[in-house]
């Protein structure tokens, strides 16, 4: 007769991890990890709740805080994500365009709802236009945080709607955050107010010129 081997679920569940570890079977990728880390610590933490002191009470209280730390983590990660790159990759990102060909391409993503490369062409109109017309030299290696101070040393008065926009592109491009229609509507905004405007006058304040047919927000 066929003799039965009992294996209880811890047994069990460390002996199919072991094999799963086998280089037969393709490895995780880190989320996947985490999630799996986070499966097998719920486990172990129903799994005993009869004896820790204060029972399921204390279970639910710690599974607060962990979540809460997870969630602080991923946004510390992302942040300094953000950060690095957005400190060696350019505004323009090999993008050899013109202030309208940039408005133009924003404005396609736009009526797509696409609106996270909208808001990046729609930024990078902004400071091509600003190139174009002189107010700002033209540097290539300029990266999105750069471009809205020097824009402001020019722009004082707009200074915050520079920072946004700039916060606003690196977020979707850096960070990794969907862009939302207010926020591209927001930058669309800012080429607005810069296409109404040219080089500062002598006593340091922006003078404004007609505002031009591309400077609409559609």
């Amino acid at each position: 007769m066929a003799t039965t081997i009992d294996i209880d679920r811890d047994a069990a569940h460390d002996a199919a991890g072991r094999e799963l570890g086998k280089l037969i079977y393709p490895k995780p990728s880190f989320t996947e990890q985490i999630a799996d880390w986070i499966q097998r610590l719920l486990y172990r933490l129903t799994a005993g709740a009869a004896s820790v002191p204060g029972g399921w009470l204390t279970i639910a209280v710690l599974l607060v805080l962990l979540a809460l730390a997870i969630v602080v983590v991923v946004r510390i990660a992302r942040n300094a994500m953000r950060s690095s790159r957005a400190g060696t990759v350019t505004l323009y990102g090999g993008h050899e365009l013109s202030a309208a060909e940039h408005r133009a391409t924003a404005e396609r993503y736009a009526a797509a709802g696409d609106w996270s490369p909208a808001i990046r062409h729609r930024l990078r109109a902004v400071a091509r236009q600003l190139e174009e017309s002189g107010v700002l030299d033209a540097v290539p290696a300029r990266t999105a945080t750069e471009f809205a101070r020097a824009a402001a040393e020019a722009f004082p008065d707009i200074r915050d709607q520079l920072t946004a926009a700039a916060d606003a592109f690196n977020d979707v491009t850096y960070g990794e955050l969907p862009g939302s229609e207010p926020q591209y509507r927001s930058v669309a905004g800012l080429d607005a107010e810069v296409g109404r405007r040219r080089a500062p006058a002598h006593d340091g304040r922006p003078t404004e010129t007609a505002a031009q047919p591309w400077a609409e927000v559609r």
